[in-house]
């Protein structure tokens, strides 16, 4: 003899799930293609996505030269900071004795 439950567990369920699959490249020839047609009219919403694209495509394009913007950009930076450096220490012993005495 079987107890009634209380409590009901709920069945699974099963789902319709297709995978797809995303091809990243095709998409990305599929726009420029778009772009490409978009291009051939002389109007300003394509010119704009054009340029948009373009300088999407050629922000990672070179890594060696981000690389070397990277490292000029942290020369710059550690200059600065000597020069400030230096130039809190020049202050420091120029006026300090005149504001102590």
């Amino acid at each position: 003899m079987k107890l009634p439950r209380i409590i009901r567990v709920p069945k699974h369920h099963k789902f319709n799930y297709t995978p797809r699959h995303y091809d990243a490249k095709k998409e990305d020839l599929e726009r420029r293609v778009e772009i490409a047609k978009g291009s051939q009219e002389d109007n300003p919403e394509a010119r704009k996505a054009r340029i948009k694209s373009q300088l999407r495509r050629g922000r990672n394009s070179n890594p060696r030269l981000r690389k070397q913007l990277v490292f000029k950009s942290n020369m710059l930076l550690l200059g600065i900071i000597v020069v400030l450096v230096v130039g809190l220490f020049i202050m420091i012993n120029v006026y300090l004795p005149d504001i102590m005495g």
